[in-house]
């Protein structure tokens, strides 16, 4: 099945936006980086997932983001920096926080998540609604994670998961 790309989304480089079968894009989200989903994907309502063409989000197969979750490659560094837009790009001192944003197959990202630049979330990983996810963060695969600040709870039942997952992928539902 060819996925669903809502026509109620914004997509700031089209040429870089790759979306796998199977996988499904809600209403009233934006793009503007380099995206590439894979294969049973879903990015609900309302995301942001941005940073420039210069840099690049993923989406691993079996996996979910959820609605109003903003996802960013690139940042203004609030903690030495001026935070305005700079129109004239003079180098005024201001230095960005950067890097691709990787996640996983099978992780799931909580409503309202806001996730910074540099961050590769390994398989299987679990992030709680309203969490916050700092740049460079380690994740342990397999593991749930929530909070501001984002801390691990608890192991995922990777076994059970993949079980599904085999299920789907022989087509039995």
């Amino acid at each position: 099945m060819k996925p669903i790309i809502s026509k109620n989304i914004r997509i700031r480089h089209p040429k870089n936006f790759l979306v796998d079968n199977f996988s499904v894009i809600d209403d009233f989200s934006y793009f503007s980086t380099k995206i590439i989903i894979g294969k049973h994907c879903h990015i609900a309502s309302g995301c942001s997932i941005a940073g420039g063409k210069e840099f690049t989000f993923s989406l691993g197969d079996y996996s979910s983001v959820s609605s109003g979750v903003k996802i960013w490659c690139r940042s203004n560094d609030y903690t030495n920096d001026l935070v305005v837009l700079n129109p004239q790009q003079k180098n005024i001192g201001d230095k960005s926080i950067e890097g691709n944003v990787t996640i996983g197959k099978m992780c799931g990202i909580g409503a309202n998540s806001v996730i910074m630049p540099n961050n590769t979330i390994p398989e299987g990983t679990i992030i709680g609604a309203l969490s916050f996810v700092p740049e460079n963060f380690t994740f342990k695969p397999w593991g749930i994670y929530a909070g501001i600040p984002i801390r691990f709870i608890k192991k995922r039942n990777k076994r059970n998961v993949l079980k599904q997952v085999k299920i789907l992928e022989q087509g039995k539902v």
